[in-house]
């Protein structure tokens, strides 16, 4: 592996990190939401990651990245609160809200931000490197 495939890999690895970022902060803000029925409730998102192979015979190490194969939507039952005076309040009186744990998502985001902040480093380590290789022959 060349040492310019590292800027693509950790490039790839930010740009994944960007959308675990993305999907967490959206499931932050809609913790507390309500909706007066199961179907129009908010359902958590959550990525779903994949390692880039390399064709064989192009690569002696055929890991060459992640991405993102698709953005999925949580199969967890909403939480039914009994609220009557709740203005979305179905005619049973019952409200339903995300089945969220915030502490779970505020996780999720620091373990995101510090392995997007993990690929940064990765990155200027590198250009570092090759800086360094060029001015050998100063």
């Amino acid at each position: 592996m060349g040492m310019f495939n590292v800027f693509n890999i950790a490039g790839q690895g930010m740009a994944a990190q960007s959308i675990r970022l993305n999907a967490t902060a959206s499931n932050i803000a809609n913790a507390d939401s309500v909706s007066s029925d199961p179907e129009s409730t908010y359902r958590a998102k959550q990525p779903i990651f994949a390692t880039i192979q390399a064709e064989l015979g192009q690569s002696d190490n055929l890991a060459q990245g992640v991405k993102v194969l698709q953005v999925a939507q949580s199969n967890k039952e909403p939480v039914i609160k009994y609220a009557p005076d709740h203005p979305q309040a179905n005619d049973e009186g019952y409200i339903f809200m995300p089945n969220i744990s915030v502490v779970e998502e505020m996780a999720n985001m620091i373990s995101s931000s510090r392995t997007y902040q993990t690929n940064v480093q990765m990155m200027n380590t590198v250009k570092s490197m090759m800086q360094q290789t060029l001015s050998i022959g100063r």
